[in-house]
């Protein structure tokens, strides 16, 4: 599916500036920042989650060591 991105002039001028740098299409520059911004997303999701599985298997032990 197609779409329209809207940027303001300055942040044309700096998707244009990191695709000179990189040697790469304008495109590609703003799909790898999407893909990467996904990932990290779905690595801090995966992460909330253990957390809140295993923190409370170990609340009364990370109590104990804040007071220590």
């Amino acid at each position: 599916m197609a779409m329209t991105l809207r940027l303001t002039d300055e942040e044309n001028q700096r998707l244009a500036e990191l695709a000179a740098a990189e040697g790469r299409s304008k495109q590609e520059v703003v799909r790898s920042a999407l893909a990467d911004r996904w990932a990290r997303q779905q690595k801090e999701q995966q992460l909330d989650e253990v957390v809140q599985r295993v923190l409370p298997r170990y609340r009364g032990l990370l109590d104990k060591l804040g007071s220590a």
